[in-house]
C-alpha cells in the first residue's frame, strides 16, 4: 500500500487493484495549497471546510461521512463514532479503519479526547494510526496516551502547525517530544505491507505532498 499526505488531515490510500481512498479532503480556506486529487472513495470524518471538500477530487464513485460498515472496490470500510466530547455541545467526528487485505490503518479524524477501551476496541487491531497530534483535535500529550491503546506498528500524525496554513496548532516538534523520539522515518509516499511490520511502535514523519494524483 501506498501512503501520501496532502496537509492537516488528508491522506490518498492506494493499492494496485483496489478502489483508492481519500480522506478529509480540504479547501483553500487553511491556505494551503489544495491539492488536484483522484480517489474512487471520499471518508469525511466531519462537516467542516477543512476536512470535507468532496469537489476537490475527481472520479469519486462513493462519499462516506458516517458510521457502518462497508466494502468499496475490495477495500473494507468501518467508520466508528469518536464524537468530540471537548465541544458543549459535542460535535460529530467519525473515525474510520481501511482494510486492505489485512493491512489495517486508522483515521482518526478530528478526535480531541481518550476514548473509553470499548471504543478502541472497536477498532480492533491498527497497523497504521493517522493520528492528530497539535491541538484542535488531540493534544501532543493527549495523542501519545491514545497511541498507546491503539498500540499500531507505525503512526503517522497530522494536523499540527504547517508554513502559510491559517490554523493556530502545535507544531509537529511538541509531540515528537511527548513520544521521546529524537530520530523519525521521514517519507514523501510510505509504502508498506503486512509482511514489514516493526514490531514496536514506529513514528512516520510525511512531507507534504504537492503531487497531483491523476491517475
Amino acid at each position: 500500500m501506498e501512503i501520501t499526505w496532502y496537509g492537516h488531515s488528508c491522506f490518498r490510500l492506494a493499492e494496485r487493484s483496489k478502489a483508492s481512498v481519500v480522506t478529509d479532503p480540504f479547501d483553500d480556506h487553511l491556505g494551503l495549497a489544495v491539492p488536484k486529487l483522484r480517489a474512487e472513495i471520499v471518508t469525511i470524518s466531519h462537516l467542516a471546510r477543512g476536512h470535507s471538500y468532496v469537489e476537490g477530487v475527481r472520479g469519486v464513485q462513493r462519499v462516506i461521512h458516517g458510521a457502518g460498515e462497508y466494502e468499496i472496490g475490495g477495500v473494507f470500510i468501518t467508520g466508528v463514532a469518536m464524537h468530540n466530547t471537548a465541544r458543549k455541545p459535542p460535535k460529530p467526528n467519525i473515525a474510520y479503519v481501511f482494510d486492505f487485505d489485512g493491512l489495517r490503518v486508522a483515521h482518526l479524524g478530528d478526535l480531541d479526547h481518550i476514548p473509553p477501551q470499548t471504543v478502541i476496541e472497536a477498532l480492533e487491531s491498527v497497523h497504521v494510526a493517522l493520528v492528530p497530534v497539535g491541538g484542535g483535535g488531540l493534544n501532543a500529550t493527549q495523542a501519545v496516551e491514545v497511541i498507546s491503546l491503539l498500540e499500531p506498528n507505525y503512526v503517522i500524525p497530522m494536523h499540527y502547525q504547517l508554513p502559510n496554513s491559517t490554523l493556530a496548532l502545535d507544531p509537529l516538534e511538541c509531540f515528537l517530544r511527548e513520544m521521546g523520539v529524537s530520530r523519525v522515518q521521514q517519507e514523501q509516499v510510505f509504502r508498506v505491507s503486512v509482511s514489514n511490520l516493526p514490531e514496536q511502535t514506529q513514528v512516520v514523519v510525511m512531507e507534504q505532498s504537492t503531487r497531483c494524483k491523476s491517475e
